[in-house]
C-alpha cells in the first residue's frame, strides 16, 4: 500500500522473510526500547530470533504482519491478527520514540484499516490497549474506535487492557477521502 501525505510517502508491506531481514535489528531495538517495551507488555529483552519467530508465528496463525515505511525508511510495524469470521485485532508500533506523536501512527493505522475493510472485507476490527498508553488511545479515537467491553472484544485483551472496536461502515464513512487516496496493490 502507498499513500502520499504531507509527512512523506507512506508504504505498508506484508514482508517476506527476505524483506523483513534488513529491518530485524531496528525492530529489536524498537521492541526493547524501555518506553516501547512497557507499552507492548514485554518484561525481558527480545533478540533477532524472537522477532523473526514473532513474524513466523503471526503468518502461521493467518495474521497479516506489516512493516511501515516513510520515504523508504522503516517507521514501525503492525499486524492484523485473529483474522476470521469477519473480524480481526489490530496492533501497531511506531519504532522510534522520537517519531511518535507526529501523526505517523494514525496514518499507518488508517492504511491498514483501509486494507482490512476494503480488501479483506472485515466487518469489525478490535484493539486491546494498556490504559496508560494515551498515544495509542488517541490514534484509535482518531480512527473512530469506541470502547467495546463485549465478550468478543475481551477475547483479544490481556487482563487490565481497555478494549475498543470499529466497524467497516463507521470507518469507511469517517475516512472516505483516505480510502480513495490510499493505493492498495495486490
Amino acid at each position: 500500500m502507498e499513500w502520499a501525505t504531507d509527512a512523506g510517502l507512506l508504504t505498508v508491506i506484508e514482508p517476506t522473510d527476505d524483506e523483513l531481514a534488513p529491518h530485524i535489528d531496528t525492530l529489536v531495538a524498537a521492541y526493547n526500547d524501555p518506553r516501547n517495551a512497557t507499552l507492548l507488555g514485554h518484561t525481558s529483552d527480545l533478540c533477532a530470533d524472537d522477532v523473526r519467530e514473532h513474524y513466523v508465528s503471526l503468518r502461521a496463525a493467518g495474521a497479516h504482519p506489516v512493516l511501515f515505511q516513510c520515504d523508504g525508511v522503516l517507521a514501525g510495524d503492525g499486524d492484523l491478527r485473529g483474522v476470521g469470521n469477519g473480524i480481526a485485532e489490530f496492533a501497531f508500533l511506531i519504532a522510534a520514540p522520537s517519531q511518535q506523536g507526529r501523526g505517523l501512527g494514525t496514518r499507518f493505522a488508517t492504511m491498514v484499516h483501509a486494507y482490512a475493510f476494503g480488501t479483506l472485507q472485515l466487518a469489525r476490527v478490535y484493539a486491546s490497549v494498556i490504559p496508560t498508553n494515551t498515544a495509542s488511545l488517541r490514534v484509535f479515537e482518531k480512527l473512530g474506535y469506541r470502547v467495546d467491553s463485549s465478550e468478543t472484544a475481551r477475547e483479544f485483551a490481556d487482563e487490565g487492557d481497555l478494549t475498543l472496536s470499529i466497524d467497516r461502515e463507521r470507518f469507511c464513512a469517517q475516512h472516505a477521502a483516505a480510502m480513495t487516496a490510499i493505493q492498495i496493490m495486490r
